[in-house]
């Protein structure tokens, strides 16, 4: 019996599900360039009255939702701070630089979140002969430190700070519906309150295929729309793939706390194997181990996949194309080659307990 395959790489290998497939084949669609396909436009308003924002603007991933919006609150020769492992330094190419001309300064957060106290030293109010702040960016949840929530009290406390010293904040919140769904914090709470800019996903825990959306004051569409144009993202008949996020909303949001749960059963079985497992919050798992990539390349072998960020570490993620059994099934696996087997040929121990589970699954 063929073992299926346990994705854990990241919450954006999901498939569209029949039902959301339909969605995308009915839709109703225009010119989104023109400002015409009425499905674009049906998510804008929607994603925009759930974040308390006056405009929304449909863009192909989060990479460039963060830069426009960066571009939208920082000047060229201006600088952002966030935090030292933020996605948007880590993981975009130094976009800021590269196409804004934006400066960035990095604080540690406390596993990745900054409050008040780490800030307050950081701001600079800039002057003829000193580069200014212009904006804070936080990341919620912060992917590095392992889905990490900001508690609202961080956020509306960096929200007071900035407005005292002038400056804006921008959210990258593609995994905002995590937080949401860990805290149950209300969406226009996490939105507009506490941020000028919010950029949201739909292909990561929503299991949409494509697409984020950015969030930001009505008087800064234009330029937004016109920053989108210039980075290549200016989509024409788009509405095929926004019906694909409006279908996620309605049907994908309140499952994500299966997610959460099935990130614990792989941290609490993981833990229990004695594995050096992070505090988990939401559907990251993140467990120190040496030799990580041995680990990744053993667990693949035995149908499992995921990650190392990091030389010593392994992340799972757990999202809507894996269930409980599967979960169980990779733990089983992983602990196999991260304990006492792979200290002694852990290929040897997770072939065997990938056996049992052929075994188990037949009987």
């Amino acid at each position: 019996m063929t073992m299926e395959t346990v994705d854990l790489r990241s919450d954006t290998v999901t498939r569209p599900t029949p039902a959301m497939r339909r969605a995308m084949a009915v839709a109703e669609v225009g010119d989104d360039l023109f400002g015409e396909d009425p499905t674009v436009r049906a998510l804008e308003d929607r994603l925009a009255g759930l974040f308390g924002f006056g405009a929304a603007l449909f863009v192909p991933s989060g990479v460039m939702a963060n830069q426009i919006a960066l571009r939208l609150l920082v000047s060229p020769g201006q600088e952002i701070v966030c935090d030292a492992d933020a996605h948007i330094l880590a993981h975009e190419e130094g976009s800021p630089a590269r196409y804004g001309g934006i400066q960035t300064r990095t604080v540690l957060g406390e596993r990745g979140l900054l409050g008040v106290e780490a800030l307050e030293g950081a701001l600079r109010p800039g002057n003829a002969y000193t580069v200014g702040t212009r904006a804070v960016a936080l990341e919620q949840t912060h992917t590095r430190a392992g889905g990490t929530v900001y508690p609202l009290e961080t956020l509306r406390a960096v929200r007071r700070l900035t407005e005292r010293a002038g400056i804006s904040v921008h959210i990258d919140g593609a995994r905002i519906w995590n937080a949401h769904t860990a805290t149950g914090t209300p969406l226009q709470e996490y939105g507009s309150p506490v941020a000028d800019t919010l950029s949201v996903c739909l292909s990561k825990g929503l299991g949409a295929p494509v697409g984020s959306v950015l969030l930001t004051a009505a008087e800064h569409l234009p330029r937004a729309r016109s920053l989108r144009h210039g980075l290549g993202g200016g989509m024409r008949q788009s509405g095929i793939l926004a019906a694909a996020g409006l279908h996620a909303l309605d049907h994908h949001l309140e499952r994500m706390a299966d997610d959460h749960a099935h990130a614990a059963l792989l941290a609490a079985e993981l833990r229990d194997a004695g594995c050096a497992v992070r505090p988990q919050e939401t559907n990251v798992v993140l467990v120190d181990v040496p030799g990580a990539e041995e680990v990744v390349a053993g667990a693949a072998g035995e149908g499992v996949l995921v990650t190392a960020p990091g030389p010593g570490v392994v992340r799972l993620v757990t999202h809507l194309g894996v269930g409980r059994q599967a979960c169980r099934r990779a733990a089983g696996v992983l602990a196999a080659l991260m304990g006492e087997g792979r200290r002694t040929g852990g290929g040897s121990a997770a072939a065997e307990h990938a056996q049992q589970w052929k075994e188990s699954e037949v009987a």
